[in-house]
């Protein structure tokens, strides 16, 4: 290869990075209020299923022929489908019938606890990431930012949005666990087949229940917006951000990846604001910087080691829509 040519996949690398980093927080930031503005003509948990449906076909058809598409073993079926459970089913049950109760931003802060439901996880089922001082003190920070939020929820807004807002934050402790017993398991798959067998066993009750608790797809308001909230947030807000997710890992630390933690809730509350016309408190707005700020102690000095490719997902605890 000539040096012309070096120095244009070297340029072409080096701008690739920040660009796909910067692409993550833009999506990540816009998928909470793609997900407000889509439940107004689609009830929520079929909503959620048949995004899900859609990903999965795509991270299929993006993945065979290039990867092993199978687990290994039969126990790999098991902790995927129960952590696809928690992970798609329950966590995102629950985010997206409690966005019919609160704001897009609202919901973004308080999916920012699941590194810290992580951290207390990880103390407990992984030896090597014991709970140091200063972490508890960013857990306890960020849990005191929920309490305020949720305060301010039940007093504001009536029991629904309290009751939405605490189902929000039970389904990130259970993405939490999920990604810590993966991290446990080491499933050895590539990442993208690891989250479409999690979609494949999370969407499956989610279209169940959905059916069930709200009928036939056939029957919904399929609007022009509402098809285009559901493939956007299926094709560039699950597949797409996944597939970047696992190809920066290995170019970048995971304390800078997961520094997106702190950008996609300011940035969901920003487009909240402008686009969606949401109002937020001030005690709100406190908490959730109380939130951010305990995330933040909690990811700092965080520098840890590249990941074999089968193991990666379990070390990203971000809080993605």
């Amino acid at each position: 290869m000539s040096i012309q040519s070096n120095g244009h996949w070297h340029h072409k690398a080096r701008w690739g990075v920040p660009a796909a980093w910067l692409t993550l927080c833009a999506v990540w930031s816009s998928t909470w209020l793609v997900i407000k503005v889509g439940l107004r003509d689609l009830p929520p948990i079929s909503y959620a299923g048949i995004r899900f449906l859609i990903a999965i076909l795509v991270l299929l058809a993006v993945s065979s022929g290039r990867v092993r598409l199978l687990p290994q073993r039969a126990l790999d079926y098991a902790v995927l489908a129960f952590t696809g459970v928690l992970m798609f089913a329950l966590n995102y049950g629950l985010l997206f019938w409690g966005e019919l109760h609160v704001s897009s931003g609202l919901a973004a802060v308080l999916q920012a606890t699941i590194p810290i439901f992580g951290m207390l996880f990880a103390h407990l089922m992984l030896p090597d990431e014991p709970l140091r001082l200063d972490k508890l003190t960013g857990a306890l920070l960020a849990l005191g930012g929920v309490t305020t939020i949720c305060g301010r929820l039940l007093g504001l807004n009536g029991v629904m949005a309290f009751w939405a807002g605490l189902g929000i934050v039970f389904g990130a402790a259970g993405a939490a666990f999920s990604n810590v017993l993966l991290k446990v398991r080491q499933i050895q798959l590539a990442p993208a087949m690891i989250a479409a067998w999690q979609m494949i066993f999370g969407a499956t009750p989610l279209l169940v229940i959905g059916f069930l608790l709200e009928g036939s797809p056939l029957r919904f308001h399929w609007s022009v917006l509402s098809i285009l909230c559901l493939f956007y947030l299926a094709v560039i807000g699950s597949a797409l951000t996944f597939l970047l997710l696992y190809w920066l890992l290995p170019r970048m630390t995971v304390a800078r990846l997961q520094a997106i933690s702190l950008i996609t809730p300011p940035g969901a509350v920003a487009l909240g604001w402008a686009i969606g016309g949401e109002r937020f408190s001030l005690w709100s707005l406190l908490g959730g910087c109380f939130v951010l700020a305990g995330v933040w102690m909690i990811f700092r000095k965080e520098e840890q080691p590249k990941q074999p490719a089968g193991m990666v997902r379990a070390e990203i605890s971000l809080p993605r829509t």
